[in-house]
């Protein structure tokens, strides 16, 4: 996981940590520990962040350098 892309894209967004954690549902201190690559991310709260950030999972993971997300099926809705 490419922790520092977590939160470049954060603060491109204007996002703060507490706008993460209602956005996410992932508690603001364990986001901060996350950030600081003291906890990972579940498979689920990866997804849920990369929601949030309007990027792919393969961004945040580093595979990618494509910012922008892929179009998402009906079913993900």
């Amino acid at each position: 996981m490419k922790l520092s892309r977590i939160r470049e894209l954060r603060k491109e967004r204007g996002y703060t940590q507490v706008k993460m954690q209602m956005l996410t549902g992932i508690d603001q201190s364990a986001y901060s520990k996350i950030e600081r690559g003291e906890r990972y991310l579940s498979f689920e709260q990866c997804k849920r962040v990369a929601q949030a950030l309007h990027t792919s999972m393969d961004y945040l993971a580093g595979l990618t350098d494509e910012k922008k997300p892929y179009p998402r099926s009906k079913r993900a809705e």
